[in-house]
Formats: structure tokens, C-alpha cells, sequence
């Protein structure tokens, strides 16, 4: 632009005007890339300038990213470039937190890569002003020109108070970006903390007839409608989880989350983050913030399985939680209220604990307010085979194997079987079962079972079905005991381990 002509004063009132025009520019864009192109257009009134970048650093990578380029001229622009600090101008502003001018471009040959865009472009002089604010170092803004020696010491200053100016709204811009990033990171949390809920099989119904697993549906029944405290007692792999959820699924909050954690998972020093989060900076490590499990759960229900596990400490803040509905995150003195609903399992028992001053006693009575038991699999033998069939359907389906009937025996032999694993036990027995049955009858490694210490009765019976089933993987091998198609394959069983049972059951070849 040639500004001939114009008295120093008018000039100096002009760019003051320019400034003013900038700062409201900057009050009404939240938007980087509008921002500057609004820049490109206001500017080229005091300066020469066509066209404005902006360059922002990366602490992850430590590289400078152009984040965007705006012109007043025709151009091909394309932002998003990341290079090395040192491979650009930017990057030696941001670096030194120094200006930079480089007056005729013909005669840089410094940063070839970043000076060759700028030729294709037209450019013939620029300079770069560090953008800079009171809490960080942010990146570098730029101001390129098609002409030789558009700036001189008047322009750079002037320049300088501009970058000034737009580093605060970057800064802004950039905080609104890490926000907008932290609520989607949220909400995909919530999601799939509720997609994590839905159990691997598939079905969120509680297989099973027995009569003690009936009485548990009726309490199930009783306390779901009602807002009250759940304490699911009972060994490991009983199903505490399905009770919960079925217990939230009948309440009056069943549209709203279900968010579990296992407390025995989490390292006790960041169980307490977990639970109720932390700001940023509240710990080394703690570079964003992040919303607790609690927080999560609002206006629906919380499952904290192996609540025993929690540490003395931690109790206390449990106990407030579940008394007064509210809490502080980690690193904040802000209270947050919630309304939450609080299931508990464990499979020790808190009454010992609290003798022994291993855990609160006035957080035991305000989990203990509904107590329910899950009932181990040995006294709800006649679910075995429920279970069986459909774990086998289950798993056949997935593996695309055609078994049709699980033999009558192996059902007898697994019904009066101990399962001190419970039902995980027995889903994974069914599984590894599937795997390595061929034929249409599916083939379990009965050999794997603990029988001595865990069946009733004469060990007689489980040595016939035993026998019957190492028969029957002979027969369909053709008597070939080793190797991948072998029986021992078939059976689970290592090829010396299913020769020594032969031998000792008096198994020989026809």
C-alpha cells in the first residue's frame, strides 16, 4: 500500500483506529480462522501486509503447527503443516521470543521448505511477532507481504502491539478447543462406561430357576422401586454384577447411567480420583480434569464392586457421599451435588472387618441397609444345566460350530460338581469345552474338574463318565492319542496325562 502522503499524526491515528478495530474483531470471533481473515482485510489499511499466519506450538510433539493462513490476494493456502521447531521462522520467534524481519526473500536461504511456499505464494518480505501471554508462550503470528521491504521499525512495532492482542485471544480460543475437547472425551467416558455395563454374552437377564435364586429375585423385586443403599454379599464369580444391574434396571432410575468400578482394580492412590476426580494440576500426572465415577452417575445408580477393598481413609468420604449427596473433586474446594443410588458388593465379610478395625463401622450400617446374598452355584445345582445349554449356544454360535447336544452324563458330572469359581467357572469351562469339541456332542475336559475334594457320592460314577468320554474321543479320532487331531487335543489334555488315565482306567485299544 502506498502511504504517501499522510501526516505522521493521521498515520499514528489511523493505527490506532486499526488497533481499536482489531480488539473488537477479536471480542467477536471465537473462531481462529475467521479472526484472521478479518485481520487480512483490516490491516492492509496501516500496513503492508497480504497475508497473516498463525503458528502454534506443540509441547506434546515440541513442534510448531500452522494453524491457519489467511490472504487478501489469491492464493493457494493450505494450513496444518507441522514441522520442527527449528525448520521455520515461527518456530526461531517462538523459540528466542524475539521478532524476526526478513526484508528481501530472494536473499533468505534459511528454512528452504517454509521460504519455498512463500515464494509459490508471491511473498517478497515478512516478519514474525512472538505471541506470548502472561501464562504461556503460545506460538508466533505472521505478517507477509508481496512487496521488498514492506516493514520498517514503525510497522514492527505496531505489529508487535497487534500480536499482542491476538495471543489473548488465541489463548482464549484455545482453552474454549481444550474444553469442547474435554466435554466429548466426558461424554464418550459416560458412554462407554454404560456399553461396558453390557455383559459379554449379551443377555442382561439372570439365567436360572432354583429356589434360591428365586428368593434373591423377590428382594431384587422389594428394594429395586425404592432409593435405598444395596450390599450384594456373596463369593467371587456368583453374579453380584447382573443383581445390581437388575436392581437398577426396576428402579425408577433405569433411564438414566449405571457406572461401575471394581475398587480392588484401581491403585489405592488413584481410587479417590476415580471416584470423585480431580482438577487439573492436582497431581503429578493430572494434566487435564476429569469428572469421578460419582459425578457420572448422577441421577442414577453406582455399583462399587469389592467395597471392602477401600481404603480407611477413603471411607470417611465415601460415608459423606452417601449421607449428604455431595462432595469435592481432588485439587478443589467446589462442592458438587449429586443424587445417586449406591449398590455395593463384596465377597468379604465387612462384619469381621469392622471387629478388627479393617472398616468403618458407621459406613457398614449405611451399606448394610438392604443386604442380599448371592447363593454359590452348589446350592443351585438344578441352574447347571440351564447354564451349561446356554453357554454352549452361546459360544457355538460365536465359533460357528454346530454342537447340538451336551450328553446327559457330562450334565450329571457337572451338576454335582463344587464350582468354588462359581458360575465364571463354569462359563469358561463351557468355553474352553466349545473350542475343542468336533462333533455334534459337546465334548468337556471333565479330567480338569478338582474331583476328589468337591463331589459328593462315590468318585465311581465320575470315573464311568470320565471313561465314557475318553472313549468316545478315541472312537472319533480313530484311537489317534497325540498330535492336533488327536484325542488329548480334543480333551484338553496333554498326550502323556490322557495315557496315564488310560492306563489307570483300563482303556486299550480294540
Amino acid at each position: 500500500m502506498d502511504r504517501q502522503g499522510i501526516s505522521p499524526c493521521e498515520d499514528l491515528a489511523e493505527r490506532y483506529q486499526a488497533l481499536l478495530e482489531v480488539a473488537q474483531a477479536i471480542s467477536a470471533q471465537r473462531d481462529i480462522d475467521q479472526l484472521f481473515r478479518d485481520l487480512a482485510h483490516r490491516l492492509p489499511r496501516v500496513v503492508q501486509v497480504n497475508f497473516v499466519a498463525l503458528s502454534v506450538h506443540n509441547p506434546v510433539r515440541n513442534t510448531m503447527r500452522l494453524h491457519t493462513i489467511q490472504a487478501n490476494v489469491p492464493a493457494d493456502l493450505v494450513g496444518g503443516h507441522e514441522g520442527a521447531i527449528e525448520g521455520s521462522p515461527a518456530g526461531v520467534v517462538w523459540q528466542t521470543q524475539q521478532p524476526l524481519l526478513v526484508s528481501d526473500l530472494a536473499r533468505e536461504d534459511r528454512w528452504p521448505t517454509v521460504t519455498r511456499c512463500m515464494r509459490e505464494d508471491g511473498v517478497s518480505s515478512f516478519c514474525f511477532m512472538p505471541l506470548t501471554t502472561a501464562a504461556r508462550r503460545l506460538g508466533a503470528m505472521g505478517f507477509l507481504s508481496l512487496g521488498k521491504e514492506a516493514y520498517g521499525d514503525v510497522d514492527l512495532e505496531f505489529l508487535q502491539q497487534v500480536a499482542n492482542q491476538v495471543a489473548v485471544a488465541v489463548e482464549n480460543a484455545l482453552a474454549f478447543q481444550e474444553i469442547a475437547e474435554l466435554k466429548d472425551k466426558l461424554a464418550k467416558e459416560k458412554l462407554y462406561l454404560e456399553e461396558e455395563l453390557r455383559v459379554e454374552h449379551g443377555f442382561d437377564d439372570i439365567i436360572g430357576d432354583s429356589k434360591s435364586l428365586n428368593q434373591v429375585l423377590k428382594q431384587v423385586e422389594v428394594v429395586a422401586p425404592t432409593d435405598s443403599t444395596v450390599l450384594i454379599q456373596g463369593e467371587t464369580g456368583t453374579g453380584k454384577e447382573l443383581i445390581a444391574r437388575a436392581i437398577h434396571r426396576l428402579s425408577g432410575r433405569s433411564e438414566r447411567t449405571f457406572i461401575k468400578l471394581n475398587c480392588a482394580a484401581i491403585p489405592t492412590g488413584l481410587l479417590e480420583s476415580e471416584l470423585f476426580g480431580h482438577e487439573r494440576g492436582a497431581f503429578t500426572g493430572a494434566i487435564s480434569q476429569k469428572a469421578g465415577r460419582f459425578e457420572l452417575a448422577d441421577k442414577g445408580t453406582i455399583f462399587l464392586d469389592e467395597v471392602g477393598e477401600i481404603p480407611l481413609e477413603l471411607q470417611s468420604k465415601l460415608l459423606r457421599v452417601l449421607q449428604e449427596q455431595e462432595f469435592e473433586r481432588l485439587g478443589s474446594t467446589k462442592t458438587i451435588q449429586v443424587s445417586v443410588r449406591l449398590i455395593a458388593a463384596t465377597n468379604r465379610d465387612l462384619k469381621r472387618l469392622v471387629e478388627v478395625n479393617q472398616f468403618r463401622s458407621d459406613l457398614y450400617y449405611r451399606l448394610n441397609v438392604f443386604p442380599i446374598t448371592a447363593p454359590p452355584l452348589r446350592e443351585r445345582r438344578e441352574d447347571i444345566p440351564i447354564l451349561v445349554r446356554y453357554f454352549t449356544q452361546h459360544y457355538a454360535v460365536r465359533m460357528k460350530r454346530n454342537i447340538q447336544t451336551v450328553p446327559a452324563k457330562t450334565l450329571d458330572v457337572l451338576s454335582r460338581y463344587a464350582w468354588p469359581g462359581n458360575i465364571r467357572e463354569l462359563e469358561n469351562l463351557v468355553e474352553r469345552s466349545v473350542i475343542l469339541t468336533q462333533g455334534a456332542d459337546l465334548q468337556v475336559p471333565i479330567g480338569e474338574l478338582q474331583t476328589a475334594s468337591h463331589l459328593p457320592g462315590p468318585t465311581t460314577t465320575l470315573e464311568e463318565a470320565e471313561r465314557e468320554q475318553i472313549l468316545r474321543a478315541l472312537h472319533d479320532t480313530k484311537w489317534i492319542v497325540g498330535g492336533s487331531e488327536g484325542a488329548a487335543t480334543r480333551l484338553g489334555l496333554k498326550r502323556t496325562t490322557l495315557q496315564s488315565k488310560m492306563q489307570k482306567l483300563g482303556i486299550t485299544r480294540p
